[in-house]
């Protein structure tokens, strides 16, 4: 077969350098906005601004939230004559992370899907490869981000941070009984060593399987052959491996974390099946494009559906998880744990997003692709897939904001101009290296099976 390449072009890359320049825009204007508001959310009573379904919340509830704020009002008045972030750049800070690790996750679920199929030696998906290959470059510049940004962020998005949580008569007992999990070997409050450690070595690794399974997969398509495949299949086995465990772990650290006197069992899985489907939702949008520009004619109708039946089936996976977490949690009404629910739930800026995240990421991907034609059709996974993709950074969004910005925060300019902006720099990166090598193996040991896919 002859090789069949995409091609970037200058058409292209001006359109998302509009979409970035947007972006920018609106980012700005959302910053300006805030500042002007700052006055008037104060004027309305800081906490008592927040707007809640009377009578929903239970004496319990509402002495667990002073228990569990009254080592934030200690460290408030501390703090408080010295040091005061203002809202607009507190907001800043968490759309910064939020955007973060909602496409770190594309970037990881793109090398994941790639170490699946030479796991389990698939051949249906060799000629679609290339595309999740090509997301995975964002990982290096995700993981520079990562740690850059945590100096920037972590004063506001990590309270645990605060050396003053570990010391004295306001001391909070729960932090200093986790301190450990930040700071070892050091003393509560001081550097977090242990948890840099863990960000840079995660990236580390899944940089370095990355290069690893990339460079198979460029030499497998040169020399053909099954050496460099089975080298793949190898590094793939053993990467799923090492992801099990460090996404898990990242889930805690750079998301539970924020939330640090919660914590669910549950967490790293739900992270997980929102970045999972997320990631193959990225992956068939960009296959589906392609194929309607006239790319990727080794893709057909059977591969759409396998892929289709993929986020069907991983949408509904996502609901058990999201429903588990919460069933245990709200219904057992321990009040140190329901509270994290309490607050999306009851919390006026984010009851509407927790309805909008379920019916995104559950009702409409299920009612769609519910049909096998619905799977086979690009018309129809044109529609969802975007749908999961906005679905899904809500989903982040509930997961990161509450717990940052708590009444203060909500939806606006400011959160679609840095969506905007990283959404920009991801398609660049992605199409970039997409058109540095042939979209699929014309070498491929299995690219035969795949031709005559069949379902």
């Amino acid at each position: 077969m002859t090789e069949e390449r995409f091609t970037f072009t200058a058409g292209a890359k001006r359109q998302l350098s509009i979409v970035a320049i947007i972006g920018v825009v609106l980012l700005v204007v959302g910053v300006v906005f805030t500042m002007n508001n700052a006055g008037h959310h104060e004027e309305e009573g800081g906490h008592g601004a927040v707007t809640v379904e009377s009578g929903t919340l239970d004496a319990a509830v509402a002495v667990q939230q002073e228990e569990e704020h009254a080592a934030d009002d200690a460290h408030a008045e501390a703090e408080g004559e010295h040091h005061e972030t203002a809202p607009w750049l507190k907001r800043l800070h968490t759309n910064l992370w939020l955007n973060n690790v909602y496409f770190t996750g594309l970037a990881i679920i793109g090398l994941f899907f790639i170490a699946i199929q030479y796991a389990a030696q698939a051949g249906w998906s060799a000629g679609m490869k290339r595309i999740p290959l090509a997301m995975a470059h964002w990982l290096p510049i995700a993981g520079f981000l990562m740690l850059v940004s945590w100096f920037f962020v972590k004063s506001d998005v990590f309270h645990w941070t605060h050396h003053d949580l570990y010391v004295g008569d306001h001391a909070d007992k729960i932090l200093i009984g986790k301190s450990a999990l930040w700071f070892w070997p050091l003393e509560a409050g001081s550097f977090p060593v242990f948890y840099i450690l863990r960000m840079v070595v995660f990236f580390g690794l899944w940089y370095m399987f990355f290069l690893w399974i990339k460079r198979e997969m460029l030499a497998e398509d040169i020399e053909g052959g099954v050496t460099h495949w089975k080298k793949a299949r190898k590094y793939s086995a053993i990467f799923l491996v090492v992801f099990a465990v460090s996404s898990s772990v990242a889930a805690w650290d750079w998301i539970m974390s924020i939330d640090p006197h919660w914590f669910s069992t549950m967490f790293g899985w739900y992270v997980f099946a929102s970045w999972w489907v997320n990631g193959l939702a990225a992956i068939t949008l960009i296959i589906v494009i392609l194929k309607q520009n006239g790319y990727l004619k080794v893709v057909n109708a059977n591969h759409l559906h396998d892929i289709g039946k993929f986020i069907f089936g991983f949408s509904i996976f996502w609901t058990y998880i999201w429903f588990s977490q919460f069933l245990l949690i709200y219904y057992a009404n321990i009040p140190e744990e329901t509270i994290y629910f309490i607050e999306r739930l009851e919390t006026s800026q984010y009851a509407t997003v927790f309805y909008v995240n379920l019916i995104m990421n559950f009702f409409l991907p299920f009612l769609l692709l519910m049909t096998r034609d619905a799977k086979r059709h690009m018309s129809f996974l044109k529609l969802v897939c975007p749908i999961i993709l906005v679905g899904h950074w809500f989903d982040f969004y509930l997961m990161v904001t509450p717990g940052v910005m708590q009444e203060n925060g909500g939806f606006g300019f400011m959160e679609i101009g840095m969506l905007m902006i990283f959404l920009a720099a991801f398609l660049f990166v992605t199409l970039s290296n997409l058109a540095k090598a042939p979209l699929y193996a014309k070498n491929h040991p299995m690219l035969q099976e795949s031709l005559h896919h069949h379902i």
